[in-house]
């Protein structure tokens, strides 16, 4: 990180967001195949636009998968209900056009080996409990926060689509405080001014005090500036407005942008791809260097080729933040951690159905059942091996 004072944004997206939609929709799928088939494959894409919902890819299973009844129920549960939103769980068009995995790549996958190349990224910092940086935290507590409110009847104007984004001021290294909010929200009529073009003072304020304030606490003070539904008013959102793709939000998905993604999506793949499961354990190996004082902050790259088991690539970057060199963080890495397929499917218990809480709010940072790659159980073992006091 620069030294003296610098800025650090991120933002996040509501469940509601259409690109966050289609993700939900493609991780209920691979969950489904994997409530009745553990070995079986996906590679499941989702489209939405106003009034349509398009679901294509890979699936290979002994299962039967209900795709069309799968979509209805994840629109439902998300909020969008009624025409006015732009999508109707009831009313909606559903198209499936899934076939089978490819032959060409099962044979190499099937042997253990992974399941397309590429190159992963996982980090750690120590700036939040949750070993996360503290932009792209913010950022997901506000938009979960908006969809609580909203369901839960306290805000009842809120519509199901929405973003936030959260500007930290930080100073040599660490943050100090937030220096500014966007809230955008859709919403119903009800809270527009006499005019119809934007929204009154009243809700936002409202949404600034209930919204807002919970989440960012004492990090706000009174120079933090405040930016809600700024082109006046949302009312014509989600896939009216907008359409929507599975892996469209891949840094809303990691670290907000505050280190390199790979390109990969996670969603709608099972964990024989790299993409999901080697970023997952690129996120497990970092947060445990982190948790065991080794470092203040770690970076960790992983590279895969499709039919070969072992990583062509391992490279620790700590930023100088380390207690012991770079060199040595990847001999304990290689010492305590199985880098393939198959020993971060076992070391992560990724055969489950655990991916549909993955696709809203962020696939780190997350105490939920599930997230197993957020455990730090090699900490202490790691801080032994290291001779860290």
């Amino acid at each position: 990180m620069p030294s003296g004072k610098y800025y650090i944004t991120s933002e996040s997206v509501s469940e509601g967001h259409p690109d966050k939609l289609c993700d939900q929709v493609s991780d209920a799928i691979l969950d489904d195949v994997l409530r009745q088939d553990s070995r079986g494959r996906v590679a499941c894409e989702t489209f939405v636009t106003m009034g349509l919902i398009i679901v294509g890819g890979e699936v290979t299973t002994t299962g039967y998968v209900d795709v069309i009844n799968i979509a209805r129920n994840v629109v439902k549960k998300i909020g969008y209900t009624h025409p006015k939103y732009g999508l109707d769980y009831q009313a909606c068009a559903i198209l499936n056009a899934i076939h089978s995995q490819s032959p060409d790549i099962a044979q190499g996958v099937d042997t253990g080996g992974a399941g397309d190349q590429g190159l992963m990224f996982g980090y750690a910092c120590d700036e939040t409990p949750e070993l996360m940086p503290l932009p792209i935290m913010l950022a997901h507590k506000l938009v979960k926060r908006m969809a609580d409110l909203r369901k839960g009847g306290v805000l009842k104007y809120l519509g199901p689509d929405g973003k936030s984004q959260v500007t930290v001021e930080y100073k040599n290294g660490k943050p100090k405080r937030i220096n500014s909010v966007v809230l955008a929200s859709q919403h119903t009529e009800e809270i527009l001014d006499k005019t119809g073009n934007k929204i009154t003072q009243k809700a936002r304020k409202e949404m600034i005090e209930k919204i807002a304030n919970p989440v960012l606490g004492k990090m706000a003070d009174s120079k933090t500036e405040y930016y809600v539904n700024q082109t006046g008013k949302f009312l014509i959102g989600g896939p009216q407005s907008d359409t929507g793709m599975t892996g469209r939000k891949i840094v809303v998905d990691t670290y907000g942008g505050v280190v390199s993604h790979g390109g990969g999506a996670f969603s709608g793949k099972d964990p024989s791809k790299v993409d999901r499961s080697a970023t997952y354990m690129a996120r497990y190996v970092a947060k445990n260097i982190v948790a065991a004082g080794i470092a203040k902050q770690c970076t960790i790259q992983l590279a895969y080729v499709i039919g070969k088991a072992e990583p062509l690539g391992l490279l620790v970057d700590t930023a100088g933040a380390g207690k012991i060199s770079e060199e040595k963080i990847v001999d304990l890495i290689r010492e305590h951690f199985d880098l393939t397929p198959r020993g971060i499917i076992t070391e992560l218990d990724l055969l489950k159905p655990i991916y549909s809480k993955t696709a809203a709010y962020g696939h780190f940072g997350r105490e939920d059942q599930g997230f197993t790659w957020e455990r730090c159980d090699k900490a202490a073992l790691l801080k032994k091996a290291a001779h860290i006091k």
